[in-house]
């Protein structure tokens, strides 16, 4: 998986997942690196224009007058790129049916679009009308795009997949869109409400890259805000006197106690373990994984680190 995209569409899908999140900082860093690497000034705007079909017009206005910024304040030095050809002349509405089956690979049709026309004409005329229409993003690049907008949004599991099949349908690779969806994942895990911090200073007890954030140790109650890479799990370990409880934030995870079946995590979930109980947490192996760790306060409390979860115990789970 490791490098299956060029770096011209890295820096596409890092822009795409800080547009749809709204992280002008993120998206700042994201173009700059796009424009040092050969990525067009028109081909970002494209990226940023067709965003408010799948983020809404603020967060695509917001992105534009973001990437205007960088343009001006680089001295507009940098390559502009091609401009799209034309429209096609005719009914858009008739162009853009062809271009949506051609883009999807059948017709589009359903319950949801009779029982709501108007969608369904404002999706043939005007996202793959006009702007699908325009030429000088390639519809592979465009897949590439949309798949990392909607995959920080939430609640958007059904389109995001049948994004991945078009993408599919368009020369995505299954390796390039497992990079795309891991460059979002991690945007939106560096956008934690509480900071993704800096490297774990505990990070020889864990396997893989993890990060650490206090919110506070104050009122004898310590609070991190931890972040996994995915794949990324710490150590079999033991609270002594004291336990901890775990508030899940962001991404797909797993908690497991010795002896016991582990248990999977999503946003919501909340784990009590109890003190001089063995276990372990992390996240799954194709998610980043946020949670907030909640020290029990117990006089004389210590952690005990013992040995790693084993890659073969590991990869046991889904």
């Amino acid at each position: 998986m490791a490098n299956a995209l060029n770096t011209e569409q890295q820096a596409i899908a890092e822009a795409a997942a800080y547009t749809a999140l709204g992280d002008q900082t993120g998206l700042k860093k994201a173009l700059k690196n796009g424009l040092d690497n050969s990525v067009s000034v028109n081909a970002f705007k494209e990226i940023l224009v067709q965003a408010y079909a799948y983020c809404g017009f603020p967060r695509s206005l917001n992105a534009l007058s973001t990437l205007m910024q960088i343009v001006e304040e680089r001295g507009n030095k940098d390559e502009l790129g091609s401009e799209p050809s034309a429209k096609p002349e005719g009914d858009a509405l008739i162009y853009g049916a062809e271009n949506q089956t051609k883009l999807v690979g059948t017709e589009v049709k359903g319950k949801l679009f009779e029982f709501a026309p108007a969608i369904d004409e404002y999706l043939k005329a005007h996202l793959f009308g006009d702007i699908f229409a325009r030429n000088n993003v390639d519809w592979k690049t465009r897949e590439l795009a949309t798949i990392a907008m909607l995959a920080v949004r939430d609640g958007v599991e059904s389109q995001l997949n049948a994004h991945i099949e078009i993408g599919k349908h368009n020369g995505l690779t299954d390796d390039e869109i497992a990079e795309i969806l891991d460059i979002a994942t991690e945007a939106k895990a560096k956008n934690a409400v509480f900071g993704f911090g800096e490297l774990n200073p505990y990070g020889k007890y864990f396997t893989g890259k993890s990060y650490l954030k206090p919110i506070t140790t104050e009122n004898g109650v310590p609070m991190y805000n931890v972040t996994f890479e995915p794949k990324c799990r710490n150590n079999w370990h033991i609270h002594h006197k004291g336990g901890q409880i775990l508030l899940v934030t962001q991404g797909r995870g797993w908690y497991q106690e010795w002896g016991k079946p582990a248990q999977e995590l999503h946003p919501g979930d909340v784990v009590n373990i109890p003190a001089e109980t063995k276990h372990w947490h992390g996240a799954a192996k194709d998610s980043w994984f946020t949670h907030i760790a909640v020290e029990v306060p117990a006089e004389g409390g210590s952690n005990e680190w013992l040995e790693p979860v084993s890659d073969e115990e590991y990869n046991k789970l889904q």
